[in-house]
Parts: C-alpha cells; structure tokens; sequence
C-alpha cells in the first residue's frame, strides 16, 4: 500500500530560516518514478514535481509564488523506465510514475508480455502527457535502412525493465525477427549513443519524446540516421495493437537528420488507488493550473503537448479517484 511519506518540521526557523515564531508544518513527500536522465521522462518529471510542490515558506499563488499543493514536496526519481516505474508503484516504493500505455495497460490487465503476472489491480490514472516515438538509431553510413536489416547486427535494446525493451521486442516480431536473430545489448541513454559512435553497437532503441536529450547531442557530433518502422511490419503491429499509432519524426528534429516514419505510444502518469484521494485530487488541479502551463510549456520541448484537453487520450486503466473527481469538476469528463 501507498502511503504519502510525512514528516513534522519542528520550527519553521530553523527549517526554513524564516523571522517569528516557530510553526509546526505537516509535509508530504511525494515521488515521481521517470526514466534514465538522458531522455524524456526524467526532465518532464522535474518540471511537473516543481509545479506541484509547495513547500513550507513559498510565497502564495497570486503574489507570484507556487501555485502547487500545500506541504507537499514532490521529487523525480531516475529509473529503468515504464516496467520498473509500474512495479514500484504496485509494491509501494514509490508514490507514483510515469509509464508507456501499452506496458500500464498489460500490467493492469495481467495480459500480452505481462501474461502470467498477477494483474496490477491498483494501478491508477492522473493524467496521459504525450506522445512518445520509437525511435530506431544507427550511424549513416551503417546500411541499415529497415527493422530487417538488423539481423546479424549488435543492437542496443535498453534494459529489461523498460517499456523500450517490451516495444523493441514487439516491433522485432512484427518484421520477422526474434532476439536470437541479433546480439543484443542493455544499454541506456548517453552509454547507447557512446557505443553506437563508438563502433561498439550498430544500432539502439529507445522510445522517448522527440527531441531528446541524448540524441540531439549524439547528432551534433556524428553522423546518424533514424531508420523507418514503416511498411507491412508497422502495419501489422498497429492492426495487433491498438495503443500502438503510425507517426513521424520531423525533419530538423535532430541536427542534420531526415525525418522518418516510425510508430509512436502514449506517455501516462500512473499512481496507485491506495493514494489518498484528496491528495490526487490537489495533485491533478495543480498539474492544470496556469502558473504550470507556464512551467511546461519553458521547461522543455514535449511540454507544450501537455494539454488538458489531451489529458485522457489513449488512457486504458481507471483514473484514481482523486484524478476523476477533478476532470469532471473541468469539465474534461462528462
């Protein structure tokens, strides 16, 4: 069971260096389970634990101060990604986190690569965030130009535990191809772009929100290309699996890289119905607030897809129940 960490602040003077009397201040401590630093997740997940908090001292809302939840302290956590943030939420390790659809789906429901797993019964909705692309990285002159012809090749397909390793695997079968076909890796972020510039790999996965922070420095400093995970094989899997969409990466996303086509999923904030309701409650009305559009749309590039009217797309387990109570007040949910 989740429950929010507290403590009691003996003196807010000695705490918080504040002038007066000493006052007895109830914190919670909240945590946000993101992904490797090197990629989406882990900044988005910065931006929106700033926007909840407001500790202790802060100056009120309409005098320019935070605009989040009251005592609450909430902090990004670096993980392994979707399965791993999934499974510290069911145990309790942390409060909450940030997973691919696809992965939260199967985890709730005990079903595709979660088959024979106990279904995560307690998993909860606050909000889906944004659209995150699979995207398929190899040198330029590495004659890779298909899911196909990674066959015989040393290829990156993150840490078990992610949702890139689940959506890797998925995408490899669609196009003919299984584990034993390649010689795969585990590497993540920054240690995948040093190996693939490095000559160690021939290509990686990774599934993150464009642009990312890895691969715009990666880009700036070799020649790379993104493959396509078009034709028959994306066909296939989009028709087998629903959350699964055909979508591009732009050209000029990455310094002097050609847009492809790719198939892309949803990012989603996950808690556990154990949370407090109220607590989730102030927790979503602060995610939408103004102040935190202002927030998300300068704290990085994907913030700007946050939206409230995009808040349920593609959302496959229940809100909690603090998170509905909130869209239906807004007007999101009828």
């Amino acid at each position: 069971m989740i429950k929010s960490l507290k403590t009691t602040a003996v003196s807010a003077v000695l705490a918080l260096g504040m002038a007066g009397t000493a006052v007895a201040q109830e914190l919670t401590f909240f945590t946000i389970g993101t992904g490797g630093t090197a990629y989406t997740y882990y900044p988005i997940g910065g931006v929106i634990a700033n926007a909840i908090s407001k500790p202790p001292g802060s100056r009120e809302c309409d005098d320019g101060g935070s605009c989040g939840v009251e005592g609450l302290i909430a902090s990004a956590v670096s993980s392994r990604g979707s399965v791993d943030n999934v499974n510290a939420i069911v145990s309790g390790l942390r409060n909450s986190g940030f997973a691919q659809s696809d992965v939260a789906y199967w985890a709730y429901t005990g079903t595709g690569t979660m088959e024979g797993s106990a279904p995560a019964t307690d998993l909860r909705t606050i909000a889906a965030l944004f659209e995150e692309h699979i995207h398929l990285v190899a040198m330029a002159d590495s004659g890779i130009n298909s899911v196909a012809d990674l066959a015989g090749k040393r290829v990156s397909l993150d840490e078990p535990g992610s949702g890139t390793y689940v959506d890797a695997l998925l995408i490899m079968d669609a196009n003919g191809l299984t584990v034993d076909d390649l010689t795969p890796e585990a590497l993540k972020g920054g240690a995948a772009s040093e190996a693939l510039r490095n000559g160690k790999i021939d290509a990686f996965f990774v599934v993150t929100g464009y642009p990312t922070g890895s691969l715009v420095e990666l880009a700036s400093a070799a020649d790379i290309k993104l493959v396509p995970i078009d034709g028959a094989g994306a066909d296939a899997l989009t028709e087998k699996y629903g959350f699964f969409s055909a979508s591009d990466i732009p050209e000029g996303t990455y310094e002097g890289v050609a847009g492809v086509e790719t198939v892309a999923v949803g990012a989603q904030w996950f808690t556990s119905a154990t949370a407090d309701d109220e607590l989730i409650y102030n927790i979503t009305k602060a995610l939408w607030n103004e102040q935190s559009r202002e927030l998300l749309d300068v704290g990085h590039a994907k913030g700007q897809a946050i939206t409230l009217e995009t808040a349920l797309s593609g959302v496959g387990v229940p809100l909690h129940a603090g998170a509905e109570r909130y869209y239906r007040e807004a007007g999101v949910l009828k």
